[in-house]
């Protein structure tokens, strides 16, 4: 497993409840689990830190490391992606996103593929992306953060056909191979979390080991934020698995929630005088585990 995306985990799952910051030694000990030694936790770090998700803060010999508000908005949109166990409303309007990108700035071409990918959008035709989401928001952040308003050009609209809205979907995207990605996850995570369910009931499993687990669903589940793209009800085929796995995603973190906190917990230092029991955040607040 990457350590930069690892890292990008730990933020994701209990960095953001603690305060967004974190010492680099807490991080190095945790990543530690994984089998990620000490350079490369802080190679890691340090590329995140010159790509602007976190910033940089020394007190004394120590160095801590908190999210940007552009690493802050990341994490608050991948963690709402994820912890939703059902598709959002549709409103029944399409979000085009079209550009005209010159070739001597490709490479801002090539990244903002990257982001639309990401935030859900599906190609139509060249440079003509679309989402039957809301996603103004993430699109006028792209606009600002790649400074390319001359550019493009983004429409709210209704389908008047020809064709049903069906058929935009299968030319945006291959919902067949995302269902098959889900149903590679369903078959590896519902064993293994009958053995670690069963494991925890009897005791047989540490703090540690229910955190390492938790991180490792966590960051395999967060895969799916790079090729499904969150697709309202109306438009998804009539077996789709993403449901499923959604619901043994939440199962299986309710079972490893409570422990892995408790690692992290005895772990974690970000700096603050006031001890980390007293401003930690309550896991049983947690979406997932509230009915």
């Amino acid at each position: 497993m990457n350590t930069r995306s690892m890292i990008f985990t730990l933020y994701g799952d209990y960095i953001r409840h603690y305060g967004n910051k974190i010492w680099i030694g807490s991080l190095i000990r945790l990543l530690n689990e994984f089998g990620h030694n000490d350079q490369a936790v802080r190679a890691a770090i340090s590329r995140m830190n010159k790509q602007g998700w976190v910033q940089a803060e020394k007190q004394g010999n120590k160095s801590y490391y908190s999210l940007t508000e552009p690493g802050i908005d990341r994490m608050e949109e991948a963690a709402n992606r994820i912890f939703k166990l059902k598709p959002q409303e549709w409103d029944g309007k399409w979000r085009i996103f079209m550009y005209n990108i010159p070739e001597e700035i490709r490479s801002i071409r090539d990244e903002l593929r990257k982001e639309l990918v990401w935030s859900g959008f599906g190609t139509l035709s060249t440079s003509t992306w679309i989402s039957p989401n809301n996603l103004e928001k993430q699109v006028q952040a792209l606009i600002r953060k790649y400074d390319i308003e001359d550019y493009v050009d983004f429409f709210v609209a209704d389908y008047k056909g020809p064709n049903e809205n069906q058929r935009l979907v299968e030319k945006s995207w291959d919902l067949n191979e995302i269902n098959d990605r889900y149903q590679e996850f369903i078959a590896q995570y519902s064993q293994q979390y009958m053995i670690d369910k069963n494991k925890i009931k009897k005791g047989d499993m540490t703090d540690a080991e229910c955190f390492v687990e938790r991180t490792k669903l966590v960051h395999e589940y967060r895969k799916f934020l790079f090729v499904d793209p969150g697709l309202p009800e109306e438009l998804l085929p009539e077996k789709w698995l993403g449901s499923h796995a959604a619901s043994l995603f939440a199962e299986y973190y309710k079972e490893l929630a409570e422990p892995a906190s408790r690692f992290f917990e005895s772990v974690f230092e970000d700096g603050n005088e006031l001890k980390n029991k007293d401003r930690s955040y309550d896991i049983m607040t947690h979406p997932l585990l509230l009915d």
